[in-house]
């Protein structure tokens, strides 16, 4: 039965974790790159989205799996790590693209209000298999993003594992696990958000997360 998403405590986001079709054997980061996004962030699906443009015009959306942890969880094998997960959601890991924000303030490019939509759903951990669904975006029905989550470099047990053995893990906690590539094929990989903009993360098996660039 699907339930709702609740307020996360703590948000992680997991850098670079699909693969690129076509990339030499060996390319990508050793282990997962974790960085974050402030609580503060986090909306419900379905919402409007406005920001101040002044700080930053340049923002770009992206599908993201989300894992909601049910349980606590230090220091776990990857072998136990999906026993701590309450469940799946959609994550719209919504970002600024300005160079001094994208690069050196991860955090704060990341962070503003709204810039982390989740939902619409919580989908229990026992009701999906997470391992080959598709994910994609849209903006104004024009697809941005299509991949699988099979791309993947690090699993979902994987990343639990690691992070847990850096900080501790609580329930409610909110991990989005990574994002595959922009399509080259219009409207293209700089197509930035524009007020009027309705933006559409969908995942197989979850459904639709809807925000209206306002």
């Amino acid at each position: 039965m699907p339930l709702d998403v609740p307020r996360p405590g703590a948000i992680y986001t997991v850098g670079l974790n699909y693969r690129v079709e076509g990339e030499p054997d060996g390319a990508g980061p050793e282990r997962p790159l974790i960085y974050g996004k402030a609580p503060s962030s986090f909306a419900a699906g379905g919402t409007t989205l406005a920001w101040d443009r002044t700080l930053t015009p340049n923002v770009d959306a992206e599908c993201e799996l989300g894992v909601v942890i049910g349980r606590d969880a230090w220091q776990v094998q990857a072998a136990d790590a999906l026993d701590h997960i309450l469940g799946y959601t959609i994550v719209n890991d919504i970002s600024s693209r300005d160079p001094w924000l994208d690069g050196d303030q991860w955090l704060l490019g990341k962070s503003m209000p709204g810039f982390c939509p989740a939902g619409p759903r919580l989908v229990p951990v026992g009701e999906l298999d997470p391992a080959d669904l598709r994910l994609g975006c849209t903006i104004n029905a024009e697809p941005i993003q299509d991949g699988r989550t099979s791309q993947m470099r690090f699993s979902i047990a994987e990343i639990i594992s690691f992070l847990s053995h850096h900080v501790a893990l609580r329930p409610g906690d909110l991990i989005a696990t990574g994002t595959p590539a922009r399509l080259a094929a219009p409207p293209g990989p700089d197509r930035h958000l524009e007020p009027g903009d309705v933006v559409t993360c969908w995942i197989e098996g979850i459904g639709e997360l809807t925000t209206t660039i306002t």
